[in-house]
């Protein structure tokens, strides 16, 4: 008897082990971040700006610089205050097809958002001051623009929905700045694409937050030359939040871009 009662106590034991790490694995599993994934279609205008070389695009209020380095290269836009968002949409992609127009193509283009097109109150928002709020418009590069409508259009209705990024290894991290003041520009963002909130820390530091400077640039009013940089991003789309320790070496400068070996989903 004795011996039927270890032998079910043991049972008992191991089925109660057993329930428990189901729930811990069902638990890490739902806390894991979803992956970004499209969003549903909706309705927008689009325009163009500069010419068959897209030079006009390069720079841009996200930070970017020279989009052919940075690696976005002129299927880019501009979007409208309102899909701006203060900078929070830099980086995001967008797949963009014209409708209801004489002048449209078939299918669709990809985009990433690279700058802003600011209102122009001097103009109605329905001829000229596209990008007035509360519009939803983008102003697109002429190659992006000219995959989907004949550039001839100057304007069409267009379909549009977020779409995950998918980029090339890891994230990359341009710095500026000097001494006393890191300037962060964040690049090649994978999954939704953009950043919500920064933290840097050094090898001689803790983890110190930054404050969003603009488009998608990061500053830290900290001394950190000489130190290994580590940096922990969190997605403004999905709130995943991922660390990319050791990106800059101690000998760091500034003007130099350093790239992560990790990414968003």
């Amino acid at each position: 008897m004795a011996s039927f009662n270890s032998k079910w106590s043991l049972i008992c034991f191991l089925i109660i082990c057993s329930m428990t790490f189901f729930h811990q694995a069902m638990a890490a599993y739902y806390s894991t971040p979803l992956t970004f994934k499209a969003m549903p279609w909706k309705q927008a205008y689009a325009t163009f700006y500069g010419d068959e070389s897209a030079s006009e695009t390069m720079g841009g209020a996200c930070g970017y610089g020279n989009l052919f380095n940075s690696g976005y290269g002129t299927a880019t836009a501009a979007l409208s205050t309102v899909l701006f968002s203060n900078g929070y949409s830099c980086g995001q992609c967008f797949q963009i097809m014209c409708v209801k127009s004489k002048f449209c193509y078939k299918g669709y283009t990809t985009i990433t958002a690279t700058n802003l097109c600011p209102p122009n109150w001097s103009q109605d928002s329905n001829h000229g001051g596209w990008c007035n709020p509360p519009r939803q418009h983008f102003d697109m590069s002429k190659p992006a623009f000219m995959k989907i409508a004949q550039w001839k259009a100057g304007i069409v209705p267009v379909a549009y929905r977020r779409v995950p990024c998918v980029k090339k290894g890891g994230i990359k991290f341009a710095l500026q700045g000097n001494g006393y003041w890191l300037l962060v520009y964040v690049m090649n963002v994978a999954g939704g694409g953009d950043v919500a909130s920064m933290w840097v820390k050094g090898s001689k530091t803790g983890w110190m937050s930054m404050s969003h400077n603009w488009g998608a640039s990061y500053q830290a009013f900290a001394t950190l030359s000489g130190q290994t940089l580590s940096f922990k991003l969190t997605s403004y789309t999905s709130h995943e939040t991922i660390i990319a320790y050791n990106v800059a070496p101690s000998n760091w400068r500034v003007g130099m871009t350093y790239q992560a070996n990790v990414n968003f989903h």
